[in-house]
């Protein structure tokens, strides 16, 4: 039974000098009265600095095929070091009352002075500058012809591989105090491969015509799959609602690059009884399609957290760029509510090895402010294509953003519970049946980065193995995966039976952010404090004693790695045992 309640920088700064030597005259909002973009008169007088593109030198030395058109639209990206606190073993936070960042963004970014100084180089006619709330990045869309000579060089098209990407012709330039201020500059190129979805169907359903009309829903899904009761039930999120938690003033921002269809998800919310709000904000562009990912994640939390707030971020373009935007609107819209128990569902990736350095920086960094600096712990699907992301049967790989040491990663597991909803045994998610190709099917993803280290706090049972490489492993932990219910395109969607079909991780990932937003709502309401960020898995698991906080998955493979006893990398920790979880966090609370 839940436990019951208790009583109880850097600031950057220049000299007037850096001023005086840069010729550009500033209008209202950061324009110029001149019809073209101007250079400086002695630029010797001015330090410049390279500005990395890291693009693999053989996809920068393939052949040009012609320039960049002038008029093409750019959306550069510059993003600056932030003044952000370490993760330790256990991260805890306060009342779980909003707090506002905004007042502390001169301190956390760039300075205002900092600020004005960039703009006087950067804002010039034609060049749109956005600064971030918390001073840590600005966006600058303008021509192509504009930034090239923002940045001192100019673009071409490429042919590499059967694919197509611009990128600078030589080494971009920033004057020194603008380059000394970054951590990474993207939107220069868009070498990076497009995210893609875990949800996979032969069609997508246009957004257009849909009439959103009032009719009886239909409750009558197939009987052979598994139903959010189901998962509370073995998971044990139903005690929370005994003690009258779901979600209840607590928000799961999703992040999507498709759209989602309101009849299915009125549908299913009115079959569970779902009485929360939910919101959707386009990030450049609108999607036309939904593909089924939206709806999927949607359903997921409407079934377990009835009355949460859900903000779905949905884009038009699968780029590295807009999911970076989309990031970026998170972080903004909860700098003025920062700390209120929040969490973050991610079900989309693309192969680690596939993205640029810019991108991985770009976006570890937006991932590490919305943990660190906002206190909401992130999950995201650890991919569905076994211990092969790219696809390829035998090519050990992993997807990011699963794999950034600022984010739980969430591999999948197949569930079987009696007719009570009992847990009755869990084994591994994966389907070797077509080894030629992987549509989203092989199984839950796990594996060991390329680019980010083994975290400090990444220890256990089972972390230290034969496979281990120094570098970050995936998953944390895990769900069900397979055959569950939900509603899309005017249907109950029937996967196959067994251990080849489901949900798969795009599923598990919003599931533990359901359940995480539970233990928040319980922590705030008995303790006025809750802990966040992928650390605490680790420490939840290390502390459970004879009550383990996780059902250990020992059997099964994801076709790479098999499940172990301790962490594995199939199924990470293990499944929620919520009670258990909560437990833990709930005696240290005790003790504070």
């Amino acid at each position: 039974m839940l436990q019951a309640p208790h009583n109880s920088h850097r600031r950057p700064t220049l000299g007037a000098l850096a001023l005086l030597l840069i010729t550009f005259v500033l209008v209202s909002c950061g324009g110029s009265n001149s019809n073209t973009p101007p250079t400086p008169t002695a630029p010797s007088l001015v330090q410049f600095s390279p500005v990395t593109v890291n693009i693999p030198a053989a996809a920068l030395n393939s052949p040009v095929t012609g320039p960049l058109p002038d008029n093409t639209i750019l959306h550069v990206d510059l993003t600056f070091k932030v003044n952000a606190g370490q993760q330790g073993q256990l991260n805890k936070t306060g009342s779980g009352k909003g707090q506002d960042l905004e007042k502390q963004a001169n301190s956390i970014g760039i300075s205002d002075a900092t600020y004005q100084q960039i703009k006087a180089f950067l804002g010039i006619q034609d060049a749109k500058l956005t600064l971030s709330k918390l001073h840590t990045d600005l966006k600058v869309d303008a021509k192509a012809k504009t930034i090239a000579t923002l940045f001192q060089t100019h673009f071409v098209i490429h042919k590499y591989q059967g694919r197509t990407f611009y990128a600078p012709a030589s080494t971009p330039k920033l004057p020194t105090f603008i380059a000394n201020q970054l951590i990474t500059v993207t939107g220069l190129d868009n070498y990076g491969m497009p995210f893609h979805t875990g949800v996979v169907f032969n069609k997508s359903i246009p957004l257009t015509g849909q009439t959103h009309a009032q009719t009886k829903a239909d409750c009558s899904p197939p009987s052979n799959q598994v139903f959010p009761k189901d998962v509370a039930d073995a998971y044990g999120y139903a005690p929370f609602y005994q003690n009258g938690y779901h979600g209840e003033n607590l928000t799961i921002n999703l992040v999507e690059i498709d759209g989602a269809t309101a009849d299915d998800i009125q549908n299913y919310g009115q079959c569970v009884g779902f009485q929360g709000h939910i919101a959707v904000k386009d990030i450049d562009g609108t999607p036309t399609q939904a593909e089924g990912e939206s709806v999927l994640d949607i359903e997921m939390i409407e079934g377990l957290d009835r009355n949460a707030n859900i903000v779905d971020y949905e884009t038009g373009t699968p780029s590295s760029a807009s999911l970076i935007d989309e990031l970026q609107q998170i972080v903004d819209d909860n700098t003025n509510n920062a700390g209120a128990g929040n969490v973050v569902s991610i079900s989309l990736g693309a192969v680690e090895s596939a993205e640029t350095l810019n991108d991985l920086k770009a976006l570890d960094q937006r991932l590490s402010m919305l943990t660190q600096l906002e206190h909401m712990t992130v999950f995201v699907s650890s991919g569905d294509c076994g211990a092969f992301a790219d696809g390829v049967y035998k090519s050990f790989s992993v997807q990011f953003p699963t794999t950034d040491p600022n984010v739980v990663s969430v591999g999948g597991t197949v569930l079987h519970v009696d007719n009570q909803s009992n847990r009755t045994d869990e084994i591994v998610w994966s389907d070797g049946s077509d080894l030629s190709k992987c549509t989203n099917s092989w199984g839950s993803g796990g594996g060991n980065s390329n680019y980010f280290p083994q975290p400090s706090w990444q220890t256990g049972p089972g972390v230290q193995n034969d496979a281990s490489r120094g570098f970050r492993q995936i998953p944390d932990v895990s769900a069900v995966a397979a055959n569950l219910a939900f509603y899309f395109g005017g249907q109950w969607v029937t996967f196959p039976d067994g251990e080849g079909g489901g949900g798969g991780t795009s599923a598990a990932a919003p599931i533990w952010a359901s359940g995480m937003l539970l233990v928040n709502e319980a922590l705030i309401q008995h303790y006025h404090v809750f802990f966040y960020g992928p650390s605490l898995f680790y420490y939840v698991s290390s502390h459970a004693g004879n009550h383990p906080a996780f059902y250990d998955v020992t059997q099964g493979n994801n076709l790479g790695f098999n499940a172990t006893p301790g962490w594995d990398f199939a199924t990470g920790l293990g499944t929620p045992n919520l009670v258990n979880f909560y437990n833990v966090l709930a005696s240290v609370a005790s003790q504070q």
